[in-house]
């Protein structure tokens, strides 16, 4: 066998094996409707990024002429609202802002429920007992109405929709990491590292956080959408995203409101909203079965 030939290639790549990480993104990229998932959550993300400034036409401009005008009349696209707004912008600027929400508000559940539950997990005795008790006691309260209540408390804007929902939804993820800080914390290398003399704070962030990446990456994508559709039903209340600025909740509640004349203003932001879901969900699925060790 010649040095350097494809063949001794093989055999050196065999011989090394492939990681944990290398074997699931190659499960997940095996995994055709994930990836499509993925390209489709591509595209969207390109729309709402660049979408509102290639229409030619602000979100927020109202033209009396233009109301309820029907798709592919007037320069409107997909339409227009009952104030003469081009509902092609506002679509694209309702997929931003669902999508920012969705990200930001997964993001801070994200490291206040990753922290807690590592912590609570790991140091165990009355600390654990009281941190999950008061988990439990926020898990009584009822999800819409602890949301409401900071809402209507400190007013509506756009910053407190990511705070609290995001300071709601990170206490599934601190039971989701607890039990597996309670299962990590038996294995070899926590004691190896509890003899070297690390402190348990060191081990927590080093050891015991970094393995938890697998089942928290694949919570935190359907994490987000759980996140979307919470923010879509406080919009359809009317206690989230407030006028001029559009989520794609807003807009179904807009047009679940003038339905009956203007039917376009429901169907294309709905479309929008199950398509992204779906997205989310076909990732955070094909995520699930890549990082399963028992599907190796």
């Amino acid at each position: 066998m010649i040095p350097g030939s494809p063949e001794r290639s093989q055999m050196m790549q065999a011989a090394k094996g492939r990681s944990l990480w290398d074997d699931a993104r190659r499960r997940l990229l095996r995994n055709r409707a994930a990836v499509a998932g993925m390209i489709v959550l591509g595209v969207l993300v390109v729309l709402a990024l660049v979408g509102p400034s290639l229409t030619g036409v602000a979100y927020d401009v109202i033209r009396k002429d233009d109301v309820w005008l029907a798709p592919l009349q007037g320069g409107h696209l997909i339409g227009a609202d009952s104030l003469g707004r081009d509902l092609l912008t506002r679509l694209f600027m309702g997929l931003r802002v669902s999508l920012a929400i969705g990200v930001v508000a997964t993001a801070v559940s994200l490291v206040i429920g990753v922290a807690w539950g590592a912590v609570a997990g790991y140091f165990g005795g009355r600390l654990d007992e009281t941190m999950m008790r008061i988990v439990d006691v926020l898990y009584a309260l009822p999800f819409i109405f602890f949301v409401i209540l900071l809402m209507v408390t400190f007013g509506s804007n756009i910053v407190l929709i990511f705070v609290a929902i995001g300071a709601v939804e990170w206490l599934t993820m601190a039971r989701i990491v607890r039990a597996q800080t309670l299962s990590l914390k038996q294995n070899e290398f926590i004691e190896a590292a509890q003899a070297a003399g690390l402190s348990r704070l060191a081990i927590v962030t080093r050891h015991i956080v970094p393995n938890l990446l697998g089942p928290v990456v694949v919570y935190v994508t359907l994490t987000i959408p759980t996140v979307i559709l919470a923010e879509s039903f406080l919009s359809f209340l009317g206690l989230g995203v407030q006028a001029p600025m559009a989520s794609l909740g807003t807009l179904i509640a807009n047009g679940a409101q003038d339905m009956e004349l203007a039917p376009w203003l429901l169907i294309f932001p709905s479309a929008v909203m199950i398509v992204t879901l779906m997205a989310f969900n076909f990732i955070g699925d094909g995520l699930r079965d890549a990082l399963d060790p028992k599907d190796r």
